[in-house]
């Protein structure tokens, strides 16, 4: 079958078996009480299912394992490791949603994924020797599994956003595939059409207004998504480039997420607050009380992080790493920009930020 045939059908089946499982998840969800109830650092006014993530999750799954069936792919160490640590990563996330965890345990729940997902696509020594390469990939992973967990703030938010960026994942290996590096372009294309197929399919029933949420398990599995791809993406830039500054390029394809859990730490720590606990103060909360819209605030969202697509994709084609260097720092500056905007915008502080004399 051919290869393009093959993941442009798992792009759309992807699509419809979420968009179809979905409705049966909201109902189980409703049925067991698995729901997210309203509260003081949440937007939402009424309990609302969880458990979207799962059915982003099962389309990813079940479609990942098909193209590699029907494709030229086989069941290796790189595939097998990359399935495992998300479903690790959704099972951590759906006990939490489930239960609460402690936040050192759900750490470590997302380190084993990192783990495993770093050793079975030969990562270990990617920035040199071995106690270089793994805290900079742990700091990385991690950092956006929390990122995208705090970031899904909002109705339609992250699901829109990584279905976006997912489909930049693609036009970047699309682009730089040539006959050496095709088993590593071909294994980003793959699962980022999956993904965005998934998570496009769900985005129906996540857009304001929600009828079901992503969940912890949800959102920590985008970050998973988005992480592992930056960083098979980085690499296959490096190589193909043979120039580490091609580093740079998937932190400029996912400097939102980077914008906003810096915005959010600075802010909080300069005013005293818990960095760690939920808030309304992301830059989504600050756009969407300026504007006053949920559903416009995603739509702009979703603008920003097309436009960075679309330029991450053009500096990479055109050869620079001088235009990538300029082209970050210019991002960097915007969000500087931007974030000091937001900044002056009103919050509303739940009592769970606030420091405490024992704290």
């Amino acid at each position: 079958m051919n290869i393009i045939y093959s993941y442009l059908t798992a792009f759309i089946l992807a699509f419809l078996s979420v968009y179809s499982i979905t409705p049966f998840i909201i109902k189980f969800a409703n049925k067991t009480n698995f729901l997210d109830n309203p509260g003081a650092r949440k937007v939402h006014k009424k309990a609302t299912p969880l458990l979207g993530g799962l059915a982003v999750f099962f389309g990813f799954f079940v479609l990942t394992i098909y193209a590699v069936i029907t494709t030229i792919y086989t069941f290796d160490k790189a595939v097998v490791g990359y399935l495992i640590g998300a479903l690790i990563i959704v099972l951590v996330g759906i006990i939490d949603d489930r239960h609460g965890m402690n936040p050192i345990l759900k750490m470590l729940g997302q380190i084993l994924s990192c783990f495993i997902f770093i050793y079975s696509n030969d990562l270990i020594n990617l920035f040199g020797p071995i106690y270089i390469s793994i805290p900079i990939l742990l700091f990385w992973m991690v950092g956006l599994m929390n990122a995208l967990n705090f970031l899904d703030n909002m109705d339609g938010i992250i699901t829109g956003m990584s279905g976006i960026l997912a489909l930049g994942f693609y036009g970047f290996s699309f682009i730089s595939k040539t006959h050496s590096l095709a088993a590593q372009s071909e294994f980003i294309s793959l699962l980022s059409l999956i993904f965005a197929g998934s998570v496009f399919g769900f985005l129906p029933y996540n857009f304001n207004p929600a009828k079901i949420f992503l969940g912890d398990a949800g959102s920590m599995f985008i970050g998973y998504f988005l992480s592992t791809m930056g960083i098979l993406a980085g690499r296959l830039a490096v190589t193909s480039m043979n120039n580490n500054f091609y580093y740079l390029l998937p932190v400029l394809l996912l400097s939102y997420a980077i914008f906003d859990i810096s915005l959010v730490s600075i802010t909080r720590k300069r005013d005293g607050r818990k960095i760690t606990q939920g808030g309304k103060d992301h830059s989504t909360h600050r756009i969407g009380t300026a504007l006053g819209s949920t559903k416009v605030t995603a739509l702009i969202v979703y603008l920003l992080n097309i436009i960075i697509v679309l330029v991450t994709i053009l500096v990479f084609k055109m050869e620079s790493v001088n235009l990538l260097i300029i082209f970050t720092l210019i991002f960097a500056l915007l969000f500087l920009f931007f974030g000091n905007k937001l900044d002056h915008v009103p919050i509303s502080v739940p009592q769970n930020q606030l420091k405490t004399e024992d704290n």
